[in-house]
């Protein structure tokens, strides 16, 4: 009887974490409806190719794939990992190839069309990688002291790194860095080691400001004009060169303007919602296109969720994110084997990550980077990599005792 009862608890899910789980995913529907038909943008259209019914059949997807991850032991689907890994970093290789990767006229090219479906590696190459890394850091403790095993866990963090900033994808490709220093200080690396790569992306971090923010044009890293007018819209700094003429001012000062449109409006939007906000569907910056129709149902889902349900519906969504991921750390901590805690840890701190960024550039305390937030933002690789990711949490709950 005892061990029935045991193995009735082992394949026990987190109730808790799919109840948060189920609330996200019930407002995302509801406010990708909202930010997309209160305007116009999409009344158009037939019901079946409405956007907030393909977030539904992408919710739908991914809960099939966050299902079949379950049903498979983490153990076997970590065997597999280096394979998965090669793939994605092949197909993060093929989207940089013109007539390959397409760039739907957002300037980077990160997609690869596929028939009934635009697949974004840089997404999907995220989860990979915190397979690959959890398999290889769950080694032996005595073998992560030495120098060798710590730059090949750099260089599986470093290589789609370098592969997803030359889309350029900029934010993706920072949220590896603090998911995979999280797995490697939990694994047991040396924590000199740790500090000292601290401090070297911190400087060079400072140095690269500097030369974007004050460097004469001439002597500036080569960076995309978007993401450099990104910095200096957050750091409120001219985009008139110094010796600039009147009118190349003017000039710089419209173009400023405009760069700065989309988070402004944003701004605006949380800070109308007051208390209880407007109501469903009722949002003025949405409805009348101050918030831009193509950002409103994607990076800046937050803004509609804050003006129609105020900071009352603001608090509801993070609560929502943080039973997510204290869980999550709960399965950590819970896991039976190092290989499921580097697992949980990993995906916690990539949510987090996401998390931080989308809603701090909504509110404008971190720059405008072109994060979606998980499960509330619209999009396919998105949605399908959130509810993957929790199934590899749930997958670690399920197997959290030993056999």
């Amino acid at each position: 009887m005892n061990e029935l009862n045991l193995n009735e608890r082992q394949d026990r899910v987190d109730r808790l974490q799919l109840a948060a789980l189920a609330g996200l995913m019930l407002i995302g529907t509801m406010f990708v409806y909202s930010a997309t038909l209160t305007n116009g943008s999409a009344g158009g259209l037939p019901w079946y190719d409405q956007i907030w019914v393909r977030q539904i059949i992408w919710y739908t997807l991914g809960l099939g794939g966050a299902v079949a991850i379950c049903l498979v032991d983490y153990h076997t689907l970590a065997r597999w990992s280096f394979v998965v890994y090669g793939l994605m970093i092949l197909c993060l290789v093929a989207v940089l190839i013109p007539h390959i990767g397409q760039t739907h006229g957002w300037g980077a090219r990160r997609w690869i069309d596929l028939p009934f479906f635009q697949f974004q590696p840089s997404e999907f190459a995220k989860l990979a990688f915190i397979l690959a890394a959890a398999n290889f850091l769950s080694r032996p403790p005595d073998e992560l002291t030495q120098p060798g095993v710590f730059w090949k866990g750099m260089g599986l963090m470093m290589l789609p790194f370098a592969l997803i900033l030359k889309e350029p994808d900029l934010g993706s490709a920072l949220v590896l860095l603090p998911t995979g220093v999280m797995m490697m200080l939990v694994a047991g690396t040396p924590k000199r080691n740790l500090i000292q790569l601290g401090a070297v992306v911190g400087i060079l971090g400072v140095l690269v400001l500097a030369d974007v923010l004050f460097a004469p044009r001439a002597l500036q890293i080569k960076m995309q004009d978007y993401q450099r007018q990104r910095l200096l819209v957050y750091f409120g700094i001219d985009f008139a060169d110094r010796g600039a003429t009147p009118e190349e001012r003017a000039k710089a000062q419209r173009l400023r303007a405009d760069k700065s449109y989309q988070v402004t409006q944003a701004l605006i939007s949380v800070g109308s919602g007051g208390l209880a906000g407007k109501g469903w569907c009722k949002g003025n910056q949405t409805a009348l296109g101050y918030l831009p129709a193509g950002a409103a149902h994607n990076d800046f889902i937050f803004s509609v969720i804050a003006e129609e349900e105020g900071f009352v519906g603001s608090l509801v969504v993070l609560t929502l994110y943080a039973v997510i991921l204290f869980s999550g750390l709960r399965i950590a901590g819970q896991a039976r084997d190092r290989l499921g805690k580097l697992v949980a840890v990993g995906v916690v701190t990539l949510i987090f990550s996401h998390v931080f960024v989308n809603i701090g550039m909504n509110i404008r305390i971190v720059p405008v980077t072109g994060i979606p937030l998980p499960l509330l933002s619209y999009g396919g690789s998105s949605v399908l990599c959130s509810l993957i990711a929790l199934g590899l949490m749930q997958n670690v709950y399920i197997h959290r005792r030993g056999y």
